[in-house]
This record gives C-alpha cells, structure tokens and sequence, in this order.
C-alpha cells in the first residue's frame, strides 16, 4: 500500500465529524490538502484549511496558499495572530516555538469547533520528531493530530507522494518562521523582521537554483549560511552581496564555513 494510500485510510474515519488542516503551504500539509480534497470527492464531508498570518511568515506565502486551495476547492480560513504581543515570542525566548504553536493551535481549534471541524490535524513529519521542536508539545497538549508523524511518514516519503500526486511544489524547500533567523533572547520588532526578510529574500533570487540558503542576523552582523559546494559561486557574487546587505542596513557580512544548517540557532540551547 503506498503513502497516499495509507494516509487516506487514517482520514477517513474522521471525515464524518469534520476535519480542520492546520496549512502552512509546504510540501506536508499540501499532501493533507490534495488527499481531502480527493476524499471529499468520494463522499462529501466538511473540511477547512486554516492559515495563520503574522509577521513572522513571508508575505508572499499567502498568495502560494490561496493558490493551493483554490486548486484543491478547500475553503480557506485566515487565522490573524501578533505573535509579538506575546512577551517570550517577542524576546524569542527558548520556548517561543511552544508559546506560538499554543496561541495558534488555541485560535485555530476555537474556529474550527465554529465551524463544527472536530478533528485537528497538522503536517508534522516522522523526521521532525527527531529535532528540537519544542512546539510538538503544544501539539500534543492540545490533542492535535499528526497523520505524517503518527504512520511514520518522513519527508522523503512525503516530496515522493507529493510528485506522484502532481503537486506543483514537491519540492518546495522548507520556510521555518522568521524568528529562527535571530539569536535567542533578542528583541524582535517588525522592522528588523522585515529587514532579515528582504535580505534573504534578496539572497534567494540571487541563488534560486539553491533549496538550501539562511540569513542569520547577530546585531549588525548578517551571517550567509549556503551549502559548502556553492561557496565559489558566492565569492563571485561578494560585491553585489555586500552593497545590497549593507544597505539594508547590516554592517558586517559573513560567509558560514560550516554551511547551511537548518535549526542552526539552536545550538545556543
């Protein structure tokens, strides 16, 4: 039985009472999408997807999600948070993953009973259980549903399941929240959110045949974490990067030899 498959037969005992997709717009939770919208064909039942907006997502994601759910005929519901008004967000404390997934998942469940959505399900993978993410947590006090993780489905089944599907971002790289870019126990404020934002976006156009590129602010200091092989192709580009940078208001660029690592800021545990 292939994933699609056994993922189905995990949703459909739920259908009846209502299912609500917590939807990021990655490769995950638009594999949810597309097999509730391919259930919802065999039988109808009510099924939403909700997707929070703050500042800490890149603007243009929303424009991505619309897309996805207008292709799949899924009702789309905005779940409008300022994650900012929370303190330990705000000074991106070491459990701000966990005080952010609490408030949306609350907001969401909320909208979702409403709605009469009775199941809560999100795109948590088999491979992020074996990461720090302190925001699991909010999940399971809350009851929330992880299909991928609970059948042992790990990113690599889940792009190969998307490019079966036909689904047009297969291989979307991941877009953790823009928190992760700054240092724990720093202040953040729109302004500075918006400026790392513009920066790597910058850094993405420059390498997009690259999946696998940060930008890590340290104060002034903006450090590039790209994959070792494509550190040549940087340094021919240093100029350029330096003057964009700089004038986005960093003083010090700084090319990581370690490379890219996702969850790089975490070290500071």
């Amino acid at each position: 039985m292939n994933t699609a498959e056994r993922l189905k037969n995990y949703l459909r005992p739920l259908c009846p009472a209502g299912i609500a997709l917590a939807f990021s717009g990655g490769t995950d939770s638009t594999v949810l999408l597309k097999l509730l919208s391919d259930l919802h064909k065999e039988k109808p039942f009510p099924f939403a997807a909700f997707y929070a907006q703050s500042v800490l997502q890149y603007k243009k994601n929303f424009a991505d999600v619309k897309t996805l759910c207008d292709s799949c005929n899924a009702e789309l519901i905005l779940i409008q948070t300022d994650p900012l008004a929370i303190p330990e967000i705000k000074y991106n404390r070491f459990d701000r993953c966990y005080l952010c997934k609490k408030d949306i998942f609350s907001r969401l469940i909320s909208l979702a009973d409403s709605k009469g959505l009775k199941n809560v399900i999100d795109g948590t993978n088999a491979d992020d259980l074996n990461v720090y993410r302190p925001g699991l947590k909010a999940l399971k006090e809350l009851n929330v549903l992880s299909p991928l993780a609970e059948l042992g489905i790990s990113k690599k089944d889940i792009r190969r399941t998307a490019a079966e599907l036909g689904l047009k971002n297969a291989a979307k790289p991941a877009a953790p929240c823009l928190a992760t870019r700054f240092e724990y126990n720093t202040q953040l404020d729109p302004e500075k959110i918006n400026k790392i934002a513009r920066a790597e976006a910058f850094l993405q156009r420059l390498f997009a045949h690259t999946d696998n590129i940060r930008l890590r602010c340290h104060g002034n200091i903006a450090r590039i974490e790209i994959t070792r092989d494509n550190f040549a192709v940087v340094l021919q580009h240093s100029t350029e990067i330096t003057e964009y940078l700089k004038k986005t208001g960093f003083s010090y660029i700084t090319l990581d030899l370690d490379g890219f690592r996702s969850g790089s800021m975490d070290i500071q545990k």
